[in-house]
Formats: C-alpha cells, structure tokens, sequence
C-alpha cells in the first residue's frame, strides 16, 4: 500500500516538474512575441510582448498634421514618443503594484508568482 502510494507522490511531481517546464517556456514565448496595435491608418504604432509589457511608440508626421506632414520635425516626433512612453510604463508600472498589493492583502505576504501579472 505505501509502494502505490510513493508512486503516487512521484508521478504528482513528475507531472509538476514538467507544468513547471512547460510554463516556464511559455513565459519565455510571451516574452519574445511582439504584437503591434496600430490607429489612424498606420499613422501610429504601438509595440507590446506576449507579457502585456510596452516596447515603443512609433509616430508618423501625419498622425501630428495630416495637411502637412512635411513641416513636422523629427525631433518633436521623438519627444512626443518618449513622452508618451513614460506614461504607458509609469501606468503599467503603477497597475503592477496596486496589483501586487492586493493579491499580497490576500496571500498574507506570501511571495506567490502568479504567472502573467507581475
């Protein structure tokens, strides 16, 4: 009776070892998939991985004077994405604590991982 129960217990954790591989893969899939979001016909891009983490922004002139792209300069492009990007990562950033904070409230403190939220 014990023998079938320690081959029980070592299946479990067979089987749990190989869950664990398996998401570990996934989070690293998630991570390398890049997935884009676009508005206005293309005239901007938004960049994110499988994880819900931001990559870039990408702004087109014409997003900024469709009557005349041509008199918008480069660099007030490049302020504007780098602007808009430290918003999208400060939010992110912030939704991420106020997550972590809640699911802590619950857990007691225990440092529990749940995959795709932090």
């Amino acid at each position: 009776m014990e023998d079938i129960a320690v081959m029980n217990i070592q299946k479990m954790l067979k089987q749990a070892q190989q869950m664990q591989k398996q998401m570990e893969a996934t989070q690293t899939e998630l991570e390398n998939t890049v997935l884009e979001g676009v508005a206005g016909g293309g005239a901007v891009q938004v960049k994110f991985n499988g994880k819900n983490e931001f990559i870039s922004i990408t702004i087109k002139p014409e997003a900024i004077n469709p009557d005349n792209p041509e008199s918008v300069d480069p660099e007030t492009i490049e302020v504007l994405e780098d602007l808009i990007s430290s918003a999208i990562i400060d939010a992110n950033t912030k939704a991420s604590q106020l997550a972590q904070s809640k699911l802590s409230a619950i857990t007691g403190g225990l440092n529990l991982k749940i995959p795709g939220l932090f």
